[in-house]
C-alpha cells in the first residue's frame, strides 16, 4: 500500500530519525518559532496588499459533510492558520462539500475571522457559471469573494468576462486562472500575456515538478502577477520518497526541522511564488506547514543545494 504522509512519520520514529526529519520534532520547533515571528508576507502586485505565504487547501480533506467528529479537526486546523497569521482558504465546487463545510467553520468562529477567500468557477455557459458562482458564495457565507478562479480553464473565454464584470460590480476582488497540469503551463503562461486583468494565476508545482520555472514563473514576474502554487507534495509523494532518509544537517540554516519545511521553503524560496496552499485535515500536519511560513527563506544558492539533496 503506498505510505501516507502519517505512516511516514512514524516509520521515521521507529527507525529513530524522527528528531532529524518527523512531525513531532517540528511542531515544538514550529510553534516556538510562530511565537517569536510573524508570518512572511508578499505583496499582490495588482494592489500592494499584502498576502500570507502558507495558506491552506480544501481540497478531499474537507469535503466532509455534517460530520461533527470529522469537523472537529478542521475547526482546529482554521484556528491554528488564524493564529499564525495565515488568511488564504482556496476551495471550488469541484472539491465536493469543502465550500460548505468552510463556510459553516469560518461563521461558528467568533469573531469570525477576516479570511481571504478564493474559490473557483466548474462550469461552461455564461448563466451556469453565474448560478454556480453565487453558490459559492453562499456556502461561504460571503458577500464577497476575494479570488475567483477559473478551474482549470473551463470555458475560460466566456467565464473571463463574467469575472470582469462581476469584479467591476464588486461581487469579486481579484480575477484568476488555474490548472493543476505540467501540460497546461505553456497555455496559461499565454492567456497571461494576452489577457488583460488577471491578478492570479494558480498551478501545480514541487521540488520534484520544477516545470514553473520556466515555463509560467517569468512571465507572471513580468507581467505582475500573484501565484498560488498546488500540490507541494505530490498528494504525499514526496515523503514516500524520502522515506528513511534525514534531513539534511544544514536545513536548519533556513529554519526546517521537517522534510514538509524543506520542501515548503524550497518553493517560497523562489521570489515569484506569492502563496503555497498544502491541503490538509490534520492539526499537527498545520502546524508543521505553517512554521515553513517563519524564519528565514533560502536564496537562489541555497535553493540549488536543497534541490541536489532531494536529487540524491
Amino acid at each position: 500500500m503506498p505510505l501516507s504522509r502519517a505512516d511516514f512519520l512514524r516509520g521515521l520514529g521507529a527507525a529513530g530519525l524522527l528528531a532529524g526529519a518527523g512531525r513531532a520534532a517540528a511542531q515544538s520547533s514550529g510553534n516556538a518559532r510562530m511565537t517569536e515571528t510573524t508570518m512572511l508576507t508578499r505583496p499582490v502586485p495588482a494592489t500592494g496588499e499584502a498576502l500570507p505565504v502558507i495558506g491552506l487547501g480544501t481540497w478531499q480533506t474537507f469535503d466532509v459533510g455534517g460530520d461533527h467528529a470529522a469537523r472537529r479537526p478542521l475547526a482546529e486546523v482554521l484556528r491554528l492558520l488564524f493564529a499564525a497569521g495565515g488568511r488564504v482558504i482556496d476551495s471550488s465546487p469541484m472539491y465536493g462539500r469543502a465550500e460548505g463545510v468552510t463556510g459553516d467553520l469560518l461563521a461558528a468562529m467568533a469573531p469570525r475571522p477576516k479570511a481571504f477567500l478564493a474559490t473557483k468557477v466548474w462550469t461552461t455557459g455564461r448563466e451556469r457559471g453565474r448560478e454556480q458562482m453565487r453558490r459559492s458564495a453562499e456556502l461561504l457565507r460571503s458577500a464577497v469573494i476575494d479570488l475567483m478562479q477559473i478551474h482549470n480553464l473551463v470555458d475560460w473565454r466566456t467565464q473571463l468576462a463574467t469575472l470582469r464584470e462581476m469584479k467591476a460590480a464588486g461581487r469579486i476582488r481579484y480575477i484568476g486562472i488555474t490548472h493543476y497540469t505540467t501540460g497546461a503551463l505553456a497555455e496559461l503562461a499565454g492567456i497571461l500575456e494576452r489577457e488583460p486583468g488577471i491578478d492570479f494565476v494558480q498551478f501545480g508545482y514541487s521540488i520534484a515538478t520544477r516545470e514553473a520555472e520556466t515555463r509560467l514563473l517569468p512571465v507572471a514576474a513580468a507581467r505582475g502577477i500573484a501565484t498560488i502554487v498546488n500540490q507541494p507534495f505530490e498528494e504525499g509523494g514526496l515523503f514516500r520518497a524520502v522515506h528513511g532518509r534525514a534531513l539534511p544537517g544544514w536545513a536548519g540554516e533556513i529554519g526546517c526541522t521537517s522534510w514538509a519545511q524543506f520542501f515548503l521553503k524550497y518553493l517560497l524560496g523562489h521570489p515569484a511564488v506569492t502563496c503555497v496552499i498544502p491541503a490538509t485535515a490534520s492539526p499537527a500536519h498545520m502546524r508543521d506547514d505553517l512554521a515553513a511560513g517563519v524564519g528565514p527563506m533560502p536564496d537562489e544558492a541555497q535553493r540549488r543545494r536543497m534541490l541536489a539533496a532531494w536529487e540524491g
